[in-house]
C-alpha cells in the first residue's frame, strides 16, 4: 500500500504553476479572495529549489514585447478578423476600467479613459 498524500505547498507570487502533467504553465501574479491569478506572458527561465520561478531579464522582456507590438500592427488579424465562429478582433483593454479600443495606433502606454498603465492586448469576438 503506497501513501498517496501530497505535502500542502503555499501558493504565494512568483510560484511556478505547474499542469497535472508536471509541465510549467506560468508564474502566480497575485492572490485574490477567489484563489490566484496565474502570469502566462512572463518567459520562464528555471524554477529554483523553492518553487519560484525565475523569469527573463526585464531588458529582454522589453525587447521582446517591442517585437510583438511590431508584429500586431502589421499582422493582418488586427484588420481582417476571420468569419467563423469564435474569431475575432485583437483590440487594447484596460485591466483597471476595462475601457477597450482599436490597435490602430499600437498599443498605448496607459489607459485613456483612467490613467491607468496596465493596458493589455484583447481579442475580442
Amino acid at each position: 500500500m503506497s501513501d498517496d498524500t501530497a505535502t500542502p505547498t503555499p501558493i504565494e507570487p512568483g510560484s511556478a504553476v505547474y499542469d497535472h502533467e508536471g509541465n510549467v504553465l506560468g508564474v502566480v501574479a497575485e492572490l485574490s479572495s477567489e484563489g490566484f491569478e496565474v502570469s502566462i506572458t512572463e518567459t520562464i527561465e528555471r524554477v529554483d529549489d523553492d518553487g519560484r520561478a525565475v523569469v527573463s531579464d526585464p531588458d529582454d522582456e522589453g525587447q521582446a514585447a517591442a517585437e510583438t507590438d511590431e508584429s500586431v500592427r502589421t499582422s493582418e488579424e488586427e484588420h481582417v478578423p476571420g468569419q467563423e465562429f469564435g474569431e475575432g478582433y485583437l483590440m487594447w483593454r484596460c485591466e483597471n476600467c476595462g475601457e477597450m479600443g482599436d490597435l490602430d495606433d499600437g498599443l498605448p502606454s496607459e489607459c485613456p479613459n483612467c490613467g491607468d498603465e496596465n493596458v493589455i492586448k484583447w481579442r475580442e469576438d
